[in-house]
């Protein structure tokens, strides 16, 4: 019998069972990707792939995986960046996968609770409409009455945009822990059938931030239940193994799990959910007590004046919107013991309740409470101050809410632990692994997998073909190493120019949402003159609407900041020009960068060269590979920072580029 690395090896081979697919050709960079993964399964290792763009490293990894997970009764857990790219391994590779293998195996999506139709919550909702309801709430209430009973899995990406279903509806009929469960909705509810499809799956999609999370719910779990260590040890199910695609992201996604957050729009809008004074509507109106209405009210108040004071004693406003908390009890805790005392309150009433539903509501509205209680206390006290950062910044439309949070400086130690020296198999994968380096060394330091076996895999596009980079030698320097206004002139310029070569079809992005806002403002008429549709990041539309229109209208120009730096991909001839305004580096006031470079500093290293230049690097790989997306497609990668070619550390980005790709130097 073969092994599965021999197994996997033919199957990629030209005449191997995939090579009967349609569309399938055979790439060595990606047979060569799926055997390093059917190694690392066999031998339950850890495995860093950089598999670059193109080499198809969905199905390198998916057919392994199946393969292993099938032979071995072994549960595959997937876990990716967002949601659309879970939907897009669920609903286009996992399919594709299944067909070539000619295997059959069941496979499941799961998001987090909140983006699943509770069908109780709503029946409840509905019940009690005129204490929770306006009418016109009450019609988006029987909107999604009559969409749920063909709704897929009910999921919150499946809901019609014309339904236009508020934050304060879904809200009410979303899952939740204590309400949503097996008892209360039986299998037919969409949370509980999509838990109950990962239970019997083979193979489970999932996002990193909910991976994370589950991942410390299991540990608390085992931790509380020893017995559940004789069972074979899982990440987060029992004798599981796991793949990170796009795991470029994990050191932040896993630092800010692991970190606890305040947000007072949250909060304030939770207390008015419970009751709403002005309204007189809310989740506890139909149960309440005078005592209960007056507690309600005392904690919508403190919350209103701790979060009041809280910006005034971290001069929040004073620091540009994001301030670090340095010394513990920085502000005095107006929060908690009101926060205590509805809870208390609450509480009681649920040990009161012999409505079962109505317990369980009244539950949840208490776990709610201890939840951000526990958050305050940490969030005033730091005390975990030596291995998390603490700030405070300004949230929401204007900057007129404020958000408390933390996350871990160095998250290598619990990662190395939890993950790569756990003694199960975890993989890696990314486009972008490397900074630069021969292997990938520095992502292995940030996230604890020194001990993993490490694979870098060029692309097998034809950059010599497909692209073009020009690099704007002539640019003034961005500030201060020049003048503001010759700068903006300058990118003002280079960018009107750079869209006249290509006719549009362009992404320009920018490291600075201000300079952005301000671009943008001057290219609207140059745009309008040329008839390019321009979609500008923070208009009206979020960022899948505006992918969606820039691939539908020819010749936009999409204005962005930092999420389409990464994980955006259109191929074809919708955009044939990248434009990157700046080297990406980090700002040095985000709390947690600046935390990290103290980290590195005390340990005596070099805060610039150990981790601000290896991140831009990352980040800059990732912005140029947004151009090349499949083997038709050419275009142009144009730089517009000159110090890619005044600075020493510039050749560090240079050497980063495809390199077979034509360069010009202007």
């Amino acid at each position: 019998m073969l092994s599965l690395a021999d197994q996997t090896h033919h199957d990629f081979s030209p005449g191997g069972i995939l090579s009967g697919g349609r569309g399938f050709e055979f790439r060595a960079e990606q047979q060569q990707l799926a055997v390093a993964v059917a190694q690392a399964l066999e031998s339950e290792s850890a495995l860093l792939a950089e598999a670059g763009t193109g080499v198809g490293k969905s199905l390198a990894y998916l057919v392994p995986a199946v393969r292993f997970a099938l032979e071995r009764g072994r549960k595959a857990i997937i876990s990716t960046h967002t949601i659309n790219l879970q939907e897009q391994l669920f609903g286009k590779d996992i399919p594709t996968a299944a067909k070539a293998l000619g295997l059959t195996f069941r496979a499941a999506l799961l998001k987090g609770r909140a983006n699943y139709l509770c069908l109780t919550r709503l029946q409840r909702a509905l019940e009690q409409a005129t204490d929770l309801f306006n009418q016109e709430e009450v019609r988006q209430l029987r909107d999604l009455l009559e969409w749920s009973r063909a709704c897929g899995e009910g999921s919150l990406s499946e809901l019609p945009a014309e339904l236009h279903i508020t934050r304060k509806v879904w809200a009410q009929v979303c899952s939740e822990n204590h309400v949503c469960t097996p008892r209360n909705c039986g299998p037919h509810c969409p949370y509980q059938a999509a838990r109950r499809r990962v239970e019997e799956a083979d193979v489970v999609v999932l996002n990193h931030t909910l991976f994370f999370g589950l991942l410390s719910l299991a540990e608390a779990a085992r931790e509380e239940e020893p017995s559940l260590e004789d069972e074979a040890p899982g990440f987060i199910f029992a004798n599981d193994f796991v793949i990170l695609d796009e795991a470029h992201t994990i050191e932040s996604v896993a630092a800010h799990q692991f970190g606890v957050s305040l947000p007072e729009a949250e909060l304030r809008y939770d207390l008015l959910r419970m009751y709403n004074p002005r309204t007189h509507k809310g989740t506890l109106r139909h149960a309440a007590t005078p005592r209960l209405l007056q507690l309600v009210e005392e904690a919508q108040a403190a919350a209103e004046e701790f979060f009041a004071v809280a910006r005034r004693d971290s001069r929040l406003e004073e620091n540009n919107g994001v301030v670090r908390l340095r010394h513990p009890e920085w502000t005095q805790d107006l929060l908690s013991p009101a926060l205590a005392a509805l809870e208390q309150e609450v509480l009681t009433m649920a040990r009161d309740e012999e409505n079962d539903l109505a317990r369980a509501e009244l539950m949840d509205n208490a776990a709610r409470l201890v939840s951000y209680r526990s958050a305050a206390r940490e969030l005033i006290s730091l005390e975990q101050s030596g291995t998390c950062v603490y700030w405070a910044e300004t949230a929401g439309q204007e900057g007129k809410f404020t958000l408390l949070r933390s996350a871990v400086i160095n998250v290598a130690p619990l990662l190395r632990d939890k993950l790569f020296e756990s003694g199960r198999c975890c993989i890696c994968t990314s486009a972008t692994l490397s900074a630069g380096e021969i292997g990938t060394r520095y992502f292995a330091g940030r996230v604890g997998a020194e001990s993993a076996a490490s694979l870098r895999i060029g692309s097998p596009f034809d950059f010599a073909r497909q692209m073009r980079i020009v690099v704007a030698r002539s640019m003034p320097p961005p500030p201060p190493l020049g003048p503001e206004e010759a700068y903006r002139e300058g990118l003002f310029t280079w960018i009107c120019s750079a869209l006249e070569e290509s006719g549009g079809c362009a992404f320009v992005l920018f490291t600075s949402y201000s300079l952005m806002r301000a671009l943008a403002e001057r290219l609207r008429p140059v745009c309008a003159e040329h008839g390019w549709p321009l979609l500008v990041q923070g208009d009206e539309l979020d960022r899948t609407q505006m992918l969606r229109l820039f691939r539908r209208q020819s010749g936009s120009v999409l204005l962005g900041t930092d999420s389409f730096w990464m994980g955006v991909d259109v191929p074809g001839e919708a955009l044939t020009h990248v434009i990157l305004t700046k080297i990406p580096f980090e700002s040095p006031g985000n709390p947690l960068v600046e935390a990290r470079l103290e980290d590195i500093r005390a340990r005596g290293g070099n805060p610039f060269a150990e981790y601000t230049l290896p991140e831009a690097v990352l980040k800059f790989r990732q912005g140029v590979g947004r151009l090349i997306r499949s083997k038709t497609d050419s275009g142009v990668v144009t730089l517009l920072d000159s110090r890619l070619t005044r600075k020493t550390y510039g050749e560090r980005f240079l050497l980063a580029l495809p390199a077979t790709a034509r360069r010009e130097f202007r």
